[in-house]
């Protein structure tokens, strides 16, 4: 395959270089998952959907939920390859990206099968400080935020709203040992530092996500099943059919929010538009 320079590296047919994606494969709104296999688990719950892509770690459907037209992509582990992820699919029209993953929670309050959604996030990884400093705020987009809110409480779902930590490390970054015990002092305290200051859990990429968002004028959110408490040291695969629902009807919401503001000539969503 030709690609039309090194620098915006796109071919000639429009196909992303790691996405395998071109302009009219996806729609606006796209859910991203680490995991490929959880594609497939998000677009099982859609009207219609149809594979678009395979390559690498990037798995991407296309269909419509409730009539809306809807994506999912997936992004491996971690921080850059979602940005990869972000970057090719803004770039071929994608506006809304919602982050669909798992998570190990650090607050006691928050069992296995609960649902996190994120209104921030800690930038402990190193993909978002190749854009911009370090104190630029990782902040999800707060109709994002909302549209989860009330995808996850019209659902039934139990849920908790706050501050994220994105590392790059599983083991060491999250305050786990790594090969053979090893630790480092700061490792042993991330945790107990991190829950003091009310942070919610752990994962890898939400903050990436934000931060990009933020910079581009895109928008972006996360929520996440737990699958760990590491204060009460437990650990479970849950299902994780519950977050891909709230995940979908979120999207279905914002759509009928975006309706909303385009109808009455306005840049940003507020209750009133709806009522």
């Amino acid at each position: 395959m030709k690609f039309n320079s090194a620098d915006y590296v796109e071919s000639e047919g429009g196909f992303q270089y790691h996405i395998q994606c071109k302009r009219g494969d996806v729609a606006r709104y796209v859910l991203m998952p680490g995991d490929p296999a959880r594609v497939p688990v998000i677009s099982s719950l859609w009207d219609e959907s149809q594979e678009i892509a395979n390559h690498r770690e990037y798995r991407t459907h296309t269909g419509k939920y409730k009539g809306v037209p809807i994506s999912a992509t997936s992004t491996g582990i971690g921080a850059p390859s979602a940005v990869i992820a972000m970057e090719e699919l803004a770039r071929i029209g994608v506006d809304t990206f919602i982050r669909v993953g798992s998570t190990g929670a650090i607050q006691e309050d928050v069992e296995l099968g609960d649902l996190i959604i994120s209104s921030a996030a800690v930038r402990m990884e190193g993909a978002s400080k190749q854009y911009v400093r370090v104190e630029y705020p990782a902040a999800a987009n707060y109709e994002v935020v909302l549209a989860l809110i009330e995808a996850a409480d019209t659902l039934g779902m139990k849920y908790h709203v706050g501050i994220t930590a994105s590392t790059d490390s599983f083991y060491l970054g999250q305050g786990r040992h790594g090969f053979r015990g090893y630790t480092q002092s700061f490792s042993e305290s991330i945790v107990h530092d991190l829950r003091r200051a009310k942070v919610l859990n752990f994962e890898m990429e939400a903050s990436a996500l934000f931060t990009l968002a933020g910079i581009y004028g895109l928008r972006a959110g996360s929520i996440a099943v737990v699958f760990a408490n590491r204060i009460k040291d437990e650990f479970e695969v849950v299902s994780q059919e519950g977050v891909a629902r709230v995940a979908n009807e979120a999207v279905k919401i914002l759509s009928e929010w975006d309706e909303a503001k385009g109808k009455a000539g306005k840049k940003y969503f507020y209750p009133g538009l709806v009522k």
